[in-house]
């Protein structure tokens, strides 16, 4: 039979322009390992998407294996599959390591050929399953594992100047995509006409700005009428009524970070119910933004915006949280668990953090109103306070009132 080898280099091309300059990635990295000899952790494996991304910068695609990327005091290395040839190495701030098909267990080669039987190892135990932490555990009997996924979110949650800057231009390119929806939409098109005509414009903006990325992951979600009452409800063949609620999603992922603009609008015209419900909304969206600051805890948020909601007679048609992180996350990976605006989370915002405000009402079929509204912008927190990084129309006295 002829023998395999169950790992190899494969070191083809040339390293492309990062995402960010080598000084940033070697900053993310030196303060993991900092926060590894603190702890006294000889070596981390990161096996998600996000942690990957953010200190690798490499997103990969999972498609059934499993990938990492291992982080000692001396390397930096990604464990990827051979489908996927030197991209990996091309893309990875650091060494890669190739495994092959040839045997089923060969990411776990990778894994003991990379970090030393016996060492202490952090995983990220929010990300391993009880199958997958059971075979790190085989393939490194004697070592002590460590959760490492917590204190990684909270260095991904303060932001340098360079994230900032690429969230801002990513912002921008939302807003191109919300503008992309405006003129798609009429009475008698369908939704994913709408969605498919921002996300093309979408891609071509990152393409533009971006050159040297990898395009993919962009997209949206335009829902209409009872579509609308979801956030996450995906596109659908249904064509726009006269009168409709209307929510637009446009999400653009340059490089793994996303960013969102949501807005509601109305096909032709919003009658007074719905007015009424979306004034509502957009005065909490208001207070919401002008709330985040810095020094402010993530639940006094919460519990300051939902007794506007209570004055109303409308607490109870609140959909989720105010608002999340943004950074390395997407709609299949990645959350920051830790910067959310919900009553639950006691975070106190920094300067650094990126955090959205998007209050959601949900009014039930049947009643007047009905449908989900829902307004989000991005916001930076800095030393002086808060910057706005969204800058789109949204409201009931905005051209989104009467959109043909």
């Amino acid at each position: 039979m002829l023998e395999r080898p169950q790992t190899f280099t494969f070191e083809n091309g040339e390293k492309v322009p990062g995402t960010f300059s080598n000084a940033e990635m070697e900053r993310r990295q030196s303060a993991l390992r900092a926060y590894m000899e603190s702890a006294g952790i000889d070596a981390v494996l990161f096996t998600s998407y996000h942690n990957i991304n953010y200190y690798a910068d490499f997103l990969h695609c999972r498609f059934g294996r499993r990938y990492g990327f291992v982080v000692t005091n001396e390397r930096a290395t990604s464990i990827s599959a051979g489908i996927d040839g030197g991209q990996p190495w091309r893309r990875t701030f650091g060494d890669n390591l190739v495994y092959t098909d040839w045997h089923r267990g060969n990411f776990l080669v990778g894994v003991q050929q990379l970090i030393e039987d016996g060492m202490c190892v952090g995983i990220e135990y929010d990300e391993v399953s009880i199958e997958v932490r059971k075979q790190i555990e085989g393939a490194l009997p004697t070592s002590r594992f460590v959760d490492i996924a917590r204190p990684a979110m909270r260095m991904r949650m303060i932001k340098s100047d360079e994230e900032i800057a690429q969230i801002r231009e990513s912002a921008r390119i939302a807003n191109v995509g919300g503008r992309a929806c405006l003129e798609a939409i009429g009475v008698g098109v369908a939704e994913h006409e709408v969605a498919l005509h921002s996300t093309q414009t979408m891609v071509r903006e990152i393409a533009r700005t971006f050159p040297h990325g990898e395009l993919m992951d962009t997209w949206t979600w335009f829902q209409s009428g009872i579509n609308t009452d979801g956030a996450h409800n995906p596109v659908t063949a249904r064509e726009i009524r006269h009168g409709d609620i209307l929510s637009l999603n446009c999400f653009p992922m340059p490089a793994g970070y996303y960013t969102a603009l949501e807005r509601t609008a109305f096909a032709g015209a919003c009658d007074e119910a719905s007015e009424r419900l979306w004034r509502v909304n957009t005065e909490v969206f208001e207070k919401g933004c002008e709330l985040i600051q810095p020094g402010v805890r993530c639940c006094d948020i919460a519990h300051e915006l939902n007794a506007i909601y209570d004055r109303h007679g409308l607490l109870e048609y609140r959909s989720f949280g105010y608002g999340h992180s943004f950074g390395v996350l997407s709609h299949y990976y990645g959350r920051e668990a830790g910067l959310e605006l919900r009553e639950d989370v006691q975070t106190v915002l920094e300067p650094g953090m990126v955090i959205s405000m998007e209050p959601m009402i949900t009014i039930p079929e049947g009643m007047p109103g009905a449908g989900g509204y829902r307004e989000h912008d991005i916001l930076v927190l800095t030393e002086d306070g808060v910057e706005n990084v969204t800058g789109f129309a949204y409201g009931p006295d905005s051209e989104l009132a009467a959109v043909v």
